[in-house]
């Protein structure tokens, strides 16, 4: 642990002379070169505090470090901006100084321009200081949002908060000592409305999104070396190590990779298919926290003792999920007399995709037959550790899990576990392999990136990305666009989680694929349509998804849409223009 608080020290102290802490440097040495001599330290004091907060307190309510277009980051904005006012107009600075005079009746006398004054500019900053996180930062964020916060994660965040400190402190005091010679010169007055004018800019630029897009263009254009110089230690052995035990492990984790990987010479459950080994991995956990049931009456684990189970953790926009569902529906008509007995476990990852009556389509749409409930408080998924749309969860006829696997593919695998533990719980007779019928190819690997449209995941737009409220964008010339990125056009509501066209609404991409799927949702379920465009045209049918008819796809229900499929992968520009009240999710490629 000692050894990581070190790692975390320096990796702080390294972020914090990356140019992704330029948006905020200027409000900084703006900030410290008025008042008391103190005040720099007043100033780091605050931004270290509310920075740490930030990323080991309220993680899950963030995306990444700082805040986001949230309430805190807002609030930090505010902040900047009426300190600013304050340095440009004294008559806003005594007004202030008047309402604010409980404050200074805390602070110790004399030290109303010194320590105490810094401390609420630094906590404003710390809200939306955003260095270039690396693997330690990356870390304690993710661990922190999703499994809460510990004395670790704390003792980690603080180490890495403290090591930023350290550097920006200096910067602080060195600016200061410049600052005092201008004033020397009989500059001072001057000097102070050029801080305010600093301090009121970066305030307005970040309210407009600005210093967000200028770390997407540092992430995007500058090499690793300048945004995160201390990479190559953090991803070095001795950090993932420490970094490995700071995350913890799936709950079914101790042998996974010897049960999904390794495999032994005996004979095989399948001609030709080596049968994975199938290690005790732990008791299967009950179904927790569960809502409706469909194709069956509610079941539980130790109702189906006897059975082997599997369990299978999906939703149904996520096009990963469906490609599995060929095998699991052949594995059901094949095996469910021999004892199998599978169970979809629909875990949200929408708003929408919570409502029992958008599930149950789904089921109807693609022909599911086995039991499927719906997991929408997660409760199932975190009693199994899950860490993935799609997983698989094996359990023999003893309420054990024997077997596990994250994603897609490793189909014949799985399969020959099935027939291992069947064949253990006592019915050799199999016969022939399961033949699942309109299996789709998967191409991971030569896609781009799955991509969301609301702004708490948004990546990859240029040359601006999505902001929550109402905004009007302008697109970039497709051929601007570099690989895997995209354009928003034309007037947007937005939110975490979502974008609904308003008017005149585009979207611009360069994709990379044979298979681009998109999450749409109308308003009301009313039919409303999204023009689609390849390489400048029209869509071909020979190119067209099966959601599409002369291209045009009409929007109902929520759910994914097919809207290209081709006979290769290639790179291709891709238009959509959408009617107002069409809502856009996430964009997967195949």
């Amino acid at each position: 642990m000692i050894l990581l608080l070190a790692f975390a020290l320096l990796a702080g102290a390294a972020t914090a002379i990356t140019p992704c802490v330029l948006p905020v440097l200027p409000a900084l040495l703006s900030a410290s070169g008025t008042g008391g001599r103190r005040r720099p330290l007043g100033i780091v004091c605050g931004l270290t505090l509310t920075h740490t907060i930030t990323i080991v307190g309220i993680a899950s309510l963030v995306d990444g470090v700082g805040v986001g277009d949230g309430t805190l980051r807002t609030i930090a904005i505010a902040v900047l901006a009426l300190f600013g006012v304050t340095l440009l107009v004294p008559r806003a600075a005594e007004w202030v100084q008047l309402r604010l005079t409980f404050l200074q009746r805390l602070a110790p006398r004399g030290d109303a321009q010194g320590f105490w004054s810094g401390l609420p500019v630094g906590g404003a900053l710390g809200f939306v200081y955003a260095p270039c996180a690396g693997p330690i930062l990356a870390a304690v964020i993710s661990v922190s949002a999703s499994s809460g916060t510990t004395g670790k994660i704390v003792a980690v965040g603080i180490a890495y908060a403290l090591g930023s400190a350290l550097v920006l402190l200096g910067f602080a005091l060195g600016g200061r000592r410049l600052m005092d010679r201008v004033r020397r010169g009989g500059r001072g007055a001057a000097l102070q409305r050029g801080f305010g004018a600093v301090m009121l800019l970066t305030a307005v630029l970040m309210f407009t999104s600005v210093d967000l897009r200028f770390q997407d263009a540092l992430a995007s254009h500058f090499p690793s070396f300048l945004t995160n110089p201390t990479g190559g230690l953090e991803r070095s052995k001795a950090v993932e190590d420490q970094l490995a035990g700071l995350r913890g492990k799936p709950k079914f984790d101790e042998e996974v990779l010897a049960a999904v990987r390794k495999t032994t010479a005996g004979d095989a459950a399948l001609p030709g298919v080596r049968t994975p080994r199938l290690p005790v991995l732990g008791a299967a956990p009950e179904f927790a926290d569960t809502q409706r049931w469909f194709n069956t009456a509610p079941l539980t684990m130790a109702g189906l003792r006897g059975r082997v189970v599997l369990l299978d953790f999906w939703t149904y926009t996520c096009i990963n999920c469906l490609r599995t569902l060929p095998y699991l529906k052949a594995w059901d008509a094949r095996y469910r007399r021999q004892g199998l007995t599978i169970v979809g476990i629909h875990t949200p990852e929408f708003a929408f995709e919570r409502r029992a009556s958008n599930v149950s389509a789904a089921i109807d749409r693609q022909g599911l037959r086995y039991p499927v409930v719906q997991d929408n408080e997660y409760g199932t998924w975190n009693a199994y550790g899950n860490q993935a749309w799609p997983a698989h969860y094996l359990v023999d006829a003893r309420g054990r899990v024997r077997y596990v696997h994250l994603g897609e593919g490793s189909y014949e695998e799985t399969e020959a576990a099935i027939r291992a533990l069947l064949a253990e719980a006592g019915d050799r007779r199999l016969g022939a392999a399961a033949k699942p019928r309109g299996a789709i190819d998967t191409v991971a690997g030569r896609t781009s990136p799955e991509t969301y449209l609301g702004t708490a995941r948004a990546r990859g737009f240029s040359p601006a990305r999505p902001r929550n409220g109402t905004h009007d964008y302008t697109a970039a010339p497709p051929s601007e666009l570099k690989q895997s990125a995209f354009s928003l056009g034309g007037r947007w509501s937005i939110d975490d989680e979502s974008a609904r066209a308003v008017l005149g609404a585009t979207i611009d991409a360069r994709v990379v694929g044979k298979a681009v799927y998109l999450v749409l949702s109308s308003d009301g379920d009313r039919p409303r349509r999204v023009h689609i465009e390849l390489d400048g045209r029209p869509i071909a049918r020979a190119d067209a998804g099966d959601d599409v008819r002369s291209g045009v796809v009409t929007v109902r229900g929520q759910r994914l849409y097919d809207l290209v499929k081709l006979d290769s992968v290639g790179e291709h520009v891709l238009t959509l223009r959408l009617d107002p009240g069409v809502s856009g999710f996430a964009f997967t490629f195949g």
